[in-house]
């Protein structure tokens, strides 16, 4: 049986935790800061753990990082 391949992109935004745990950074910090609130923003800093309907779907992508 040939090696699973990874998704390129998923490896890119997304880390596992030591317990197994799916990381990323928050959505819609790009641009247009102006517009969004400070509680958006201060609220989105840093990373956050995904759901774990979320990271059902990430752990697909990546078959080998677990």
């Amino acid at each position: 049986m040939p090696k699973m391949k990874t998704k390129s992109a998923a490896k890119k935004r997304f880390k596992f935790t030591a317990t197994g745990k799916v990381v990323a950074g928050p959505a819609g910090k790009r641009h247009g800061m102006i517009k969004r609130t400070t509680k958006f923003i201060r609220d989105s800093a840093g990373t956050m753990i995904l759901s774990d309907s979320d990271a059902k779907i990430v752990k697909k992508y990546m078959p080998y990082n677990r």
